[in-house]
């Protein structure tokens, strides 16, 4: 009789302690990932360019977002503007360079909800080898079990504005726009 009131006793107490659940590592898929940059031409155009990425990890913890990371790769030679020679004018000198700085990167460095699948996700951005702050707004577009490939996988959405000159690449600024608007959308999922 001790027995079963101990074991009860015990799955009462295992009962009362809520589950954790533990952060999910995503591998962003390249082929469900665009970073598009926007911007003004001189009053007359708003040109863009997807920038695809190499590689990409989001770390997501449902249950306490502060818990989440991202960290992600972008080639600059995946740039894609639809324009082949504004590709090459844009990965030369006067802009990105991507000669000499062949990557820009993004790692977070705070991750705060906003709410029902909004998150506000800060970190810093490099390209060529400047480093600044930039603000993501985020929203998450879905999880569950991706039906193609039968793994867990996320969905989201982010959006921001950064300044061209603030990273080295503000050649023809104000009649090419300094402020660029950047739209993301990606897919991952778990390895």
């Amino acid at each position: 009789m001790r027995t079963i009131k101990t074991m009860l006793a015990g799955l009462l107490l295992a009962a009362a302690v809520p589950a954790v659940a533990a952060p999910v590592t995503y591998n962003l898929d390249p082929t469900h990932t665009q970073v598009l940059v926007t911007w003004n031409h001189m009053g007359f155009s708003r040109p863009s360019a997807n920038f695809g990425i190499d590689k990409g990890v989001l770390v997501y913890d449902a249950k306490a977002p502060q818990r989440s990371s991202v960290e992600v790769t972008l080639p600059l030679s995946l740039m894609d503007t639809f324009v082949p020679d504004l590709d090459k004018h844009l990965s030369g000198k006067d802009f990105c360079d991507a000669e000499s700085y062949p990557n820009a990167t993004f790692k977070s460095t705070k991750v705060t909800s906003l709410g029902k699948n909004k998150l506000k996700v800060t970190g810093n951005l490099t390209i060529k080898n400047i480093t600044k702050p930039v603000v993501l707004d985020v929203t998450l577009n879905g999880t569950g079990v991706h039906p193609m490939v039968k793994k867990s996988a996320i969905g989201f959405n982010a959006v921001t504005t950064i300044k061209r000159s603030d990273f080295g690449v503000g050649a023809f600024a104000p009649a090419v726009s300094d402020k660029v608007d950047l739209r993301i959308t990606a897919e991952g999922t778990t390895p």
